[in-house]
């Protein structure tokens, strides 16, 4: 019998349709015997549509099943969405992770934050090293992004050199973390780029992205000319930004607080490596009241509208130590996540009604994306030269648009991939294969539950309709003992005629059971059965929805 040939496949599990959630696989070896690298593992934060759900994860029961031919876990860099999932799903591969100094602080200072999280044994690694992980090598590759110490990675196989980029961009003056070794990648495409699996996010914008040097000549000014108190809330893992921030800061004699327990670990971890050298230390929220308003300058966390962080809590006086007043002046250093308009608006209408000047990046340039625009994407294909391209990062909208580009810039097969889909990259033509288990776990509390759990649906249901609870006791003669017990939560006390729901529900309750002949009285399933549907028909009635109606039936 003839053996399969060795392949080499990528197999994308989350960031591929959509933006966040970001875990892709790179198998080596016959299909049946494939060794397997795993590259991030990141989460996604949940939408209105799902009630309660605190996280997102990617779905890795494929990894599981493979997880003994599982040779590492490399991270690119220590955002959320490429390594907020790996502390809650580590435990199920316990295989090695290798890291840069920045990510692993990261990791470490959430764990001792977090009571029973695990301890992961990450292997630390840096720009320019390279990772023997038979059959593969990696090599991290340094780019520009919005956090320190983000790479690309270069993965050598015996089919060849394949490059996946991670989030990056182009930017000559990042003010803390990597430049983009333009260099480097260009000899790779001297060597010989078979496949560049590249991020997607911006390619429908034209142009290149501004620097994070363009966006610090900004807060300077904007900080300078401010003659109350400034607040500026932006992500916490742009250590670029809060230095900007701390820098503009110290040039006009203002004092910096620091506001939210992700801003403290974050700077804490940046400490550690080096990046705030040179700048006093931060204090915290406690020591503003002893200080002048046009000298202090406070960094919250909150830049997207999250309920309890401190600048949704400042901006509706809840916060026991930050005071905002008509005159001090708010910046926005960020983007609004899709999905997260709402509750940012909240915010900034708060404010407004403070008087507090808001200043976003609609007003001046106050953020700037770490991501790569068309132009950017442009030079990186003219840099590698590869043979084959494969979109990844992005919805729909930005894969299709990002076939197209590769197609315009030189890239001989372009392959359309979506999360689950197996694609072979080598050898011979490319294209997707086979198809793999893949979706999305939820973090419900301190459980990780599969998306079809039942309890995600019904809290869903229940969000939109409400619930009705009913207990009664039948004796053995099919009468009822006593009165039933119900308790409704969620539906509006009257109906659409002025109807008393309470009167509602207990008059279809006991139509229902008097319509039962006393035999099917004695059968409790039948007198469940029956009482749900007449009293969600009956409140369906006057209100126009149907509530889940739970009804438990006692013989006695």
């Amino acid at each position: 019998m003839t053996t399969p040939a060795a392949d080499l496949v990528f197999l994308p599990l989350g960031g591929v349709g959509e933006i966040g959630m970001n875990l892709a696989l790179y198998g080596f070896g016959p299909p049946k015997a494939r060794k397997w690298l795993m590259v991030d593992c990141g989460l996604a934060f949940p939408g209105p549509e799902l009630p309660g759900v605190d996280l997102v994860f990617p779905d890795i029961s494929f990894v599981e099943k493979i997880s003994r031919d599982l040779v590492a876990i490399c991270i690119t860099h220590a955002h959320e969405d490429h390594i907020g999932a790996l502390a809650a799903l580590w435990p199920r591969l316990k295989c090695r992770v290798f890291a840069t100094p920045f990510a692993a602080g990261l990791l470490e200072v959430r764990r001792l934050s977090e009571p029973g999280a695990p301890k992961i044994d990450i292997t630390t690694t840096h720009a320019g090293a390279t990772l023997d992980l038979d059959p593969f090598q990696v090599e991290y590759v340094a780019v520009a992004h919005s956090i320190p110490e983000a790479n690309a990675l270069a993965i050598r196989t015996p089919l060849g050199l394949f490059i996946h980029t991670g989030d990056w961009k182009i930017d000559p003056e990042p003010g803390v973390g990597n430049r983009i070794d333009e260099a480097r990648l260009r000899a790779l495409g001297d060597e010989g780029v078979s496949a560049l699996i590249c991020d997607s996010t911006n390619i429908l914008r034209e142009g290149d992205s501004f620097s994070e040097s363009d966006v610090a000549r900004t807060l300077r000014a904007l900080i300078a000319e401010a003659k109350g108190r400034v607040l500026v809330t932006t992500f916490a893992s742009n250590i670029a930004r809060l230095r900007a921030i701390a820098e503009a800061a110290q040039a006009c004699g203002r004092t910096v607080v620091v506001a939210g327990r992700a801003m403290d670990r974050a700077i804490q971890v940046a400490r550690e490596c080096g990046y705030l050298d040179g700048l006093p230390g931060f204090h915290a929220p406690e020591l503003l009241p002893t200080l002048p308003r046009e000298k202090t300058v406070v960094i919250a966390t909150g830049s997207q509208g999250e309920a309890r962080a401190a600048m949704a809590r400042a901006a509706a006086n809840d916060h026991p130590s930050i005071k905002l007043v008509s005159g001090d002046r708010v910046i926005f250093s960020s983007r609004v996540i899709p999905g997260n308009a709402r509750e940012v608006h909240r915010v900034i209408n708060n404010l407004c009604n403070i008087g507090v000047e808001v200043i976003t990046d609609h007003d001046h340039l106050v953020h700037c994306s770490g991501h790569p625009r068309r132009g950017e994407v442009a030079r990186m294909y003219e840099w590698v030269r590869p043979k084959i391209a494969v979109p990844v990062h992005g919805e729909a909208h930005h894969l299709s648009q990002h076939v197209a580009f590769a197609k315009a810039h030189g890239a001989g097969e372009v392959v359309s991939a979506r999360n689950g889909d197996i694609v072979r990259l080598a050898p011979g033509a490319p294209g997707v294969i086979g198809q793999a288990p893949h979706g999305r776990l939820y973090k419900d509390g301190e459980v990780v539950v599969n998306e079809d759990d039942s309890a995600i649906r019904d809290r869903a249901r229940l969000a939109f309709a409400g619930v009705v609870s009913i207990a009664l006791a039948v004796d053995r003669k099919g009468e009822l003992v006593g009165d039933p017990d119900v308790v409704f939560a969620g539906l509006p006390k009257r109906g659409k005629f002025g109807e008393d729901m309470g009167d509602v529900i207990d008059e279809a309750l006991f139509a229902a059971f008097e319509g039962l002949s006393r035999p099917r009285r004695r059968d409790a399933d039948a007198v469940s059965n029956t009482i749900e549907k007449a009293v969600r028909g009956a409140v369906q009635s006057v209100w126009g929805k149907k509530p889940t109606v739970h009804v438990m039936v006692v013989a006695t």
